[in-house]
């Protein structure tokens, strides 16, 4: 993804998205056991948020009886 200098946002497959369709979202994460806004963190937990990987956990399935 890459923005281009009109504003418009080009994506990896190809697509280029008007600047005028693009809509500002806001980001929340947890810290310190309270959602915040990303926005609103400090710059040392906006580095920490840069570093972060994102994963899905598999649900297991009991076999136990």
């Amino acid at each position: 993804m890459k923005e281009l200098e009109n504003g418009d946002l080009l994506l990896d497959n190809g697509i280029t998205v008007s600047a005028w369709r693009r809509t500002r979202t806001e980001v929340y994460s947890r810290v310190v056991g309270y959602l915040r806004p990303v926005s609103q963190w400090n710059k040392g937990k906006k580095a920490e948020w840069a570093d972060r990987i994102c994963f899905e956990a598999k649900k297991q399935h009991n076999t136990a009886q």
